[in-house]
């Protein structure tokens, strides 16, 4: 079943690629691999989904945070390599707008892995990192930055 398949299966639908807003790209290719910039939870509004993991947002709210942003990180892999399909998800550095006590950073991540593997299949599976920031751009729960690999 390809990837836009497992999408619509999943009820899911891929948002449009952000513009970056200020001096980057939103993805860079070097021969087979796509560097993705990190992207946030952007509703359909525009807005983001804000405040800190364990003191503001549940681990089960940032969950859904980070596979919306997974979506959307979907969507540029999409545009960067014509079709998910010829996509392998290398590494993936997820961080998370948390609580100084916070430690489930892995749980809210993964939001994003798990639709990864969902939709992509074992192409999905990836080396990671999950980390706590003191602040992400727009007070935004996660960001998640990917590297991808396009399939020959």
């Amino acid at each position: 079943m390809s990837a836009d398949d497992k999408l619509k299966e999943l009820g899911l639908t891929l948002p449009e690629v952000p513009t970056p807003v200020a001096t980057y790209v939103s993805f860079k290719r070097v021969g087979d691999f796509i560097y993705l910039s990190g992207q946030g939870p952007k509703r359909a509004d525009g807005t983001y989904p804000t405040g800190k993991v364990g003191a503001d947002v549940s681990i089960e709210e940032a969950y859904e945070h980070a596979k919306q942003t997974g979506l959307g990180l979907l969507a540029a892999m999409k545009k960067a390599a014509g079709s998910l399909d010829k996509i392998e998800v290398v590494k993936l550095l997820g961080m998370v707008n948390a609580a100084p006590d916070f430690s489930q950073h892995p749980k809210v991540i993964n939001g994003c892995s798990d639709l990864f593997v969902a939709v992509l299949g074992d192409n999905g599976r990836h080396a990671r990192s999950a980390v706590g920031m003191g602040s992400l751009p727009n007070n935004m729960t996660v960001e998640i930055e990917v590297i991808v690999r396009v399939l020959p």
